[in-house]
């Protein structure tokens, strides 16, 4: 990786070198893990699967209970992102006019009491429930179990080449962000160095604490 990038006016940033953890027996385990993770969590949870489809069915019948969208995964390789449904059908349309209202920083969209958000979809986001159907991209392999949340490619397009370094690894169905004190409210900029900062010094260990950390989180209702 360079150690200089570009920001959108066109002057240079010195940047840290990127250094990526990734020894072979670290990438062995890992992926060894996320298959034999997503697939006992696929099998344990499928009754939970089928509650939530049925709750997101009764409360908004116009739409599956499974929404997927393309999302951007290591070197930008787009890929097909699968959630349970928590927003009205519509909620791409709807976006555009709720842009003004964005309280994040940079490309990436977040709002408190987005309106797009159905009843059931309020407490599967609260809990992060709504994450679940991605342990299928985990166990295909688009994802793994740690790394950072894959982006949509609308917002890839406004990344300078300091927010692409986060695509230099495999996404993640959590990450070291998701896990900090007031996440939601975190900057974009603090959002990305996090990132960068777990791609840099993961490993096993690494992993496993934030998994844990993350369940707690999900007990916790700490999801937005």
């Amino acid at each position: 990786m360079a150690n200089q990038t570009v920001n959108p006016c066109g002057s240079e940033l010195d940047v840290p070198v990127l250094k990526i953890s990734e020894g072979k027996g670290y990438l062995f385990c890992k992926r060894l893990f996320d298959i034999l993770a997503s697939l006992a969590a696929l099998i344990v949870l499928s009754p939970l699967f089928v509650i939530l489809a049925i709750l997101i069915f009764m409360d908004d019948p116009k739409g599956s209970p499974i929404f997927s969208q393309d999302r951007v995964g290591k070197n930008g390789e787009e890929f097909k992102f699968y959630k349970f449904r928590s927003m009205v059908t519509n909620a791409e349309e709807l976006l555009e006019s709720l842009k003004e209202q964005n309280e994040m920083d940079g490309p990436a969209f977040k709002m408190k009491d987005d309106p797009r958000i159905t009843r059931i979809g309020k407490f599967i986001r609260k809990t992060s429930l709504d994450e679940l159907p991605q342990l299928w991209n985990v166990l295909k392999g688009d994802m793994s179990i740690v790394g950072p949340r894959p982006p949509i490619p609308k917002e890839v397009a406004e990344y300078n080449e300091y927010q692409m370094l986060r695509l230099s690894v495999r996404p993640g169905l959590t990450c070291i962000w998701q896990v900090q004190p007031k996440r939601n409210d975190l900057t974009f900029d603090e959002w990305v160095a996090l990132d960068i900062e777990y791609i840099e010094h993961r490993n096993f260990l690494l992993d496993m604490q934030l998994i844990l950390k993350t369940v707690g989180c999900m007990c916790a209702g700490e999801g937005r």
